[in-house]
C-alpha cells in the first residue's frame, strides 16, 4: 500500500499539514464566527429571556402585594361597616326599647288613672248603695226611717275606719 510506504511519508505529512491548515483556516473565517454569533445571539436571547422573567416576577409580586393590601383594606373596611351597622342596630334597638318602654309606662299610668277611677265610682256607689240598706235596714230593724244623710254620714265614718285599719 502506498500511503505505508516510509519514501511517500515526507509529502504526506506536508499535504497533511497543508490540508489541516485550509481547514483551520475555513473554518476559523467562515464556520467558528458563525457559530459564535448565533452562540452568542444564543446568550443574548437567553439573558433577556431572563430579564424579561425577572420584570414579569417582580411585576406579579408587585400585583400580589397591591392585591394583599386591597384585601386587608377591603377586610379592614368591611370591619368598620360591620361595626357600623351594629352600632347602629343597637342604637335602633336601644330607641325602640325605650319608647316602647315610654309607652308602656303610660298606658300603666293610665290604666292606674282609670282604675282609680273605677275604684272610687265603685266606692262612691258603694256608698249611696250601703246608705240605702243602711236606711232600708235601720226601718225593718228599728221601725224608724232614717235620714239619708245620717245613713251616708255612717257609712263614710265606718268606710273611712276601714280604709285606715286596712293601712296600719
Amino acid at each position: 500500500m502506498p500511503q505505508f510506504n516510509p519514501e511517500w511519508f515526507a509529502s504526506q505529512i506536508f499535504w497533511l499539514i497543508v490540508a489541516f491548515v485550509g481547514l483551520y483556516l475555513i473554518m476559523s473565517r467562515v464556520a467558528l464566527p458563525r457559530m459564535a454569533q448565533i452562540m452568542e445571539e444564543r446568550q443574548d436571547k437567553i439573558e433577556d429571556d431572563l430579564a424579561k422573567a425577572e420584570k414579569l416576577r417582580q411585576e406579579a409580586e408587585e400585583v400580589y402585594q397591591s392585591y394583599e393590601q386591597q384585601l386587608a383594606e377591603a377586610r379592614q373596611q368591611a370591619q368598620k361597616t360591620m361595626k357600623e351597622t351594629s352600632d347602629q342596630l343597637d342604637k335602633e334597638q336601644r330607641e325602640r326599647h325605650d319608647a316602647f318602654t315610654q309607652e308602656l309606662d303610660q298606658k300603666i299610668a293610665d290604666a292606674e288613672q282609670r282604675i282609680d277611677s273605677a275604684k272610687q265610682q265603685a266606692l262612691d256607689n258603694l256608698q249611696s248603695v250601703a246608705g240605702d240598706v243602711a236606711q232600708q235596714a235601720s226601718a225593718k230593724l228599728l221601725g224608724d226611717k232614717i235620714a239619708k244623710e245620717k245613713a251616708d254620714a255612717a257609712v263614710k265614718n265606718a268606710m273611712k275606719q276601714s280604709q285606715e285599719g286596712g293601712q296600719a
